[in-house]
């Protein structure tokens, strides 16, 4: 995919950002032009993060309205669903399993949906959805916080950047003492999605 459309959600403390970051360097690095927002929640660990990425020749506005995503990419199960309205009606979902429920669900104010729930909400939008293990892969790393790497690795099966590219940029985004285990959970995410 040439052109993408591309929301990243999930929690606070998951990576969103980072993630955002090194997707921009990349598509930048292979000539793209990219546009970035981020919404960030009210709480810095735990709180909604979404960002919106635009990648294309030319874009002049990073917000990506309703029913025009390619991408729906989340850390976080019930943040997917959330982020569904977002979607194209053949867009692509890259689903973390892994539950993180906010406070309204502890609270008794909202209620976290099932797994059957939020893949019945995706259904209706995503022409496909890659249910993906990357906290447990990442967590078999022996460092959790490669979650948001593995998921770049899903996400490279799908835009038009050299495996070479995302390999430099995440060198360049991260510290040298982690960079071997990164580039691990970026290899394991490429094999999740040939899987």
């Amino acid at each position: 995919m040439k052109n993408c459309n591309l929301i990243i959600a999930g929690v606070g403390g998951q990576g969103v950002i980072l993630a955002g970051n090194v997707i921009g360097e990349a598509a930048m690095s292979s000539g793209y032009d990219i546009k970035k927002t981020d919404t960030i929640g009210m709480a810095q660990r735990g709180g909604n993060v979404i960002s919106h990425l635009r990648i294309a020749q030319k874009i002049y506005s990073p917000i990506i309205v309703e029913g025009e995503a390619d991408i729906v990419m989340s850390f976080e199960k019930m943040e997917a669903a959330r982020c569904s309205n977002f979607l194209k009606s053949d867009g692509i979902v890259i689903l973390n399993n892994r539950a993180i429920p906010p406070l309204s669900v502890s609270r008794g104010v909202e209620h976290y949906p099932t797994d059957e729930e939020i893949i019945s909400i995706l259904k209706q939008k995503a022409d496909k959805i890659y249910f993906v293990e990357g906290t447990k892969k990442a967590e078999e790393l022996g460092n959790a916080r490669t979650l948001n790497i593995f998921m770049l690795g899903c996400l490279s099966c799908f835009l038009d950047i050299e495996d070479s590219v995302w390999r430099e940029c995440i060198i360049k985004s991260l510290p040298s003492r982690i960079v071997g285990v990164n580039i691990a959970a970026f290899e394991q995410g490429i094999e999740a999605i040939k899987i």
